[in-house]
């Protein structure tokens, strides 16, 4: 009979220290502790999508250009073209990030666009999902 080996991250073993930080910044320090690897991977990411190329000092590549396409005119080829650079993206910043699916959710009655993200980590059985909204 065959079965999964489950794999757990060691940073997950020492459930007292913190790994990172999580969003929103308004805990009664300003920040509050992760002590997940997938609370961490999953804060990772939106703070990856939330920065622009060129924003962050010392580091111009670090970012991505999402909130550029997203309001741009939505087409198939424009939704196209997000998800290729979504997992072009992540695959060099987050290797062990595995995109399921990306998806766009446009209300322009109220001008915004809501991003979304499923992915696995590799290695691991962690499934988890971004849900960002965009307003302009």
């Amino acid at each position: 009979m065959a079965f999964e080996v489950k794999k757990i991250d060691p940073l997950d073993l020492q459930p007292r220290k913190a790994i990172g930080i999580t969003l929103p910044f308004s805990g009664d320090a300003v920040f509050n502790s992760s002590y997940q690897s997938k609370e961490a991977v999953k804060t990772n990411l939106i703070n990856f999508f939330l920065t622009s190329q060129g924003e962050r000092f010392m580091n111009p590549t670090f970012g991505n250009s999402l909130q550029t396409l997203l309001f741009e005119q939505l087409t198939e080829d424009k939704v196209a073209q997000i998800d290729s650079t979504v997992r072009r993206d992540l695959g060099v910043y987050f290797p062990k990030v595995v995109v399921r699916q990306v998806g766009i959710d446009a209300s322009p009655d109220t001008n915004t666009v809501t991003f979304f993200l499923v992915y696995t980590i590799k290695d691991t059985n962690i499934d988890d999902e971004v849900v960002i909204n965009f307003e302009q």
